[in-house]
């Protein structure tokens, strides 16, 4: 016999929330690699292999347009953790609704700079998107990530090759979770990367608008979720 106890989960970590964000994440990627140049704004190992490349091949502009996205990504690092450690125990507002906010506000106007402006629209995607994979770092109690799926990759692979050693629910749940948050990535990325490719660069204001839900998600500061504590035999 299962006994299932009742306990709150803050909805930034909800998958229903990090789903949204990883949606947003994936968009992001596919709309600055087909609207701006063949750059990734989450992607940053994907920019240091052609930023390499470009340089040693004598390329410098062409390498420096992956060169400033990389930077900026490690900026918003930077700013998101600033932004959490000034404004952890805000009451009005919850501080990584701020960062969504900034998030929000960038990537609207990224798209309304043109493609002469490329480089910046990169580098202020990168800047926003770093924010984000800093400040949403849970889903459920599991550490993931919302831009990217290396990391949720392995973590979902190693989750289900313990599952299938020593048979507990608790390991086949969490491999759900990361290949949830992959398969939603996966559908930003093919909407963002359609999308961007018919319709152009103000595209990421779709991005903006899952942001969006996943801000309104947040002013339900907590859900009940069932979790199985033991089994009585």
């Amino acid at each position: 016999m299962k006994d299932h106890n009742q306990h709150e989960i803050q909805m930034s970590e909800a998958f229903l929330n990090s789903a949204f964000l990883a949606l947003s994440g994936g968009f992001q990627d596919a709309y600055t690699y087909n609207a701006r140049n063949e750059v990734f704004c989450n992607a940053q190992t994907g920019n240091v292999v052609l930023m390499s490349q470009h340089f040693m091949a004598g390329e410098l502009t062409a390498g420096l347009g992956y060169f400033f996205p990389i930077i900026s990504f490690a900026l918003g690092v930077w700013v998101a953790e600033k932004i959490q450690a000034n404004y952890k125990y805000a009451q009005k507002l919850h501080w990584r609704q701020g960062v969504l906010l900034a998030e929000i506000l960038i990537l609207f106007t990224v798209g309304f700079l043109p493609t002469e402006y490329n480089m910046l629209a990169n580098a202020m995607a990168s800047f926003a998107c770093a924010m984000q994979v800093q400040s949403f770092r849970k889903v459920n109690g599991y550490s993931y990530a919302s831009t990217m799926c290396i990391g949720n990759l392995r973590s979902g692979t190693a989750a289900l090759s313990v599952y299938f050693r020593e048979k507990k629910s608790k390991q086949l749940k969490q491999a759900m979770y990361y290949f949830g948050i992959i398969l939603m990535f996966a559908l930003g990325a093919g909407i963002g990367g359609n999308l961007s490719i018919r319709y152009g660069i103000r595209m990421i204001w779709v991005s903006c608008g899952f942001l969006m839900i996943s801000f309104l998600l947040m002013f339900i500061e907590k859900y009940k979720h069932f979790h199985e504590e033991h089994e009585i035999k």
